[in-house]
């Protein structure tokens, strides 16, 4: 709003006297007039100061709705100061660190959850898979056979454990129509009354299995399992495959490690393995076993299959012995001895050299040192010993033979 000052050139009233005083020839003024136009010039100079004033107030105080123009008092902290700036900048950077440290933390528990979720659930993927693996393969072995309920058993506990597994749902479509088509129906013409079965022969044998297993007699829980397949073959199928499993695994380990009858231990693992896989121990055990059966197996003929052989079993299981208490370690010294005194004969003395070295690091036999001390010699002179019609040992210059000599292929067993 703007102001207009008053023209002080002009007159704003008229004195008493003034308008009284009517000028010659002029009629005497109205009073009712005059005071009207009185009342009028106050009013107006009223208003004209009130404007006056409220354009000095408003120059001098910044007005609530202006444009920010206006000068803060000294007492008042600004806030868009520098200081301030950084105060609040720092409480923010605070802030998001704690933020950016709980979502670390967070994501971190996150992933190690989902990791050991995702490594038990392959575990008891791996479980189920062999579980029904091995009793699909006995439902085929029961449809060959025409046991045909125990393959429905078999089959409906696949389903049961792994859905999706493969050709179960055909083969269990098989075995309930050949089922259908065997069954002969009986015709009677009027009920007759049975006996109820006795099963207390049948409680009774899965009884005694139970506890000849928890007292470690591997044996007898075998012959009373194997009594009650034959009985009652379709009782309680898969937990008593389960018990024959456990006890033909177990006295496997026992024949190879306490009764060092390796042959038998390995066919009690063999067996075993038809019924579920077997564990890491159990496959150490029948490896050892098949390496100390293959190198006996070229004892006295191969020195160097039973070198072969004894040199990792040796390594891996020194005290296996066999029934005559020989353990692997031993048979691996004298194999050393055998495959060195073979190369000896065909005149080999630096390969015989290095059997008879080996031999000597491993065992200090003071009977093998002259040996070796020989063999060593005959190889640094590089000749070869020639017997005369007379019997006579002459020695003759010969090239050198190779330090190595080509040993046959042999695959590494494990």
């Amino acid at each position: 709003m703007q102001s207009h000052k008053l023209d002080e050139t002009r007159p704003t009233s008229m004195l008493p006297d003034e308008q009284s005083m009517p000028t010659a020839g002029e009629p005497p003024p109205d009073i009712s007039t005059n005071i009207n136009q009185e009342a009028s010039t106050s009013v107006t100079q009223r208003i004209a100061i009130s404007q006056t004033e409220e354009h000095s107030i408003s120059e001098t105080q910044p007005s609530q709705f202006g444009d920010g123009n206006y000068s803060i008092p000294p007492d008042v902290p600004d806030p868009h100061s520098r200081a301030s700036r950084g105060k609040y900048l720092w409480i923010l950077w605070a802030l998001l660190g704690v933020i950016l440290l709980a979502l670390i933390a967070g994501g971190s528990v996150y992933a190690g959850y989902n990791s050991a979720i995702d490594q038990r659930t392959r575990y008891e993927s791996t479980l189920v898979a062999g579980e029904a693996s091995n009793q699909y393969i006995l439902a085929q072995q029961d449809i060959v056979l025409g046991n045909y309920d125990r393959a429905r058993q078999r089959l409906e506990f696949i389903i049961k454990i792994d859905p999706k597994f493969p050709n179960v749902s055909e083969q269990l479509a098989f075995v309930l129509t050949q089922q259908r088509i065997t069954a002969t129906p009986t015709l009677v013409p009027t009920p007759t009354l049975t006996p109820t079965p006795d099963y207390r022969g049948r409680d009774e044998l899965f009884g005694q299995a139970q506890n000849q297993l928890v007292a470690r007699d591997w044996t007898g829980a075998i012959d009373t399992l194997l009594l009650l397949r034959k009985n009652y073959p379709d009782f309680m199928v898969v937990k008593v495959d389960g018990m024959l499993f456990v006890a033909l695994r177990n006295r496997g380990i026992d024949k190879i490690a306490q009764l060092h009858d390796l042959e038998g231990g390995n066919y009690d693992l063999t067996l075993a393995e038809r019924f579920g896989p077997l564990d890491a121990e159990a496959r150490n055990w029948r490896d050892w076993a098949e390496l100390y059966i293959r190198g006996a197996s070229f004892w006295g003929v191969d020195w160097a299959q039973s070198v072969y052989y004894f040199s990792q079993l040796a390594a891996a299981a020194p005290n296996l012995s066999d029934i005559a208490g020989w353990t692997a370690s031993n048979r691996y010294l004298d194999a050393l001895l055998g495959y060195g005194d073979w190369l000896a004969t065909k005149g080999q003395w630096c390969d015989a050299q290095s059997q008879y070295d080996t031999y000597m690091t491993l065992l200090a036999n003071p009977q093998v040192e002259p040996t070796a001390m020989f063999a060593a010699d005959q190889c640094a002179q590089g000749t070869l010993p020639e017997v005369t019609p007379g019997g006579e040992i002459t020695s003759t210059p010969e090239t050198p033979f190779p330090t190595e000599t080509p040993q046959p292929e042999v695959t590494p067993y494990p």
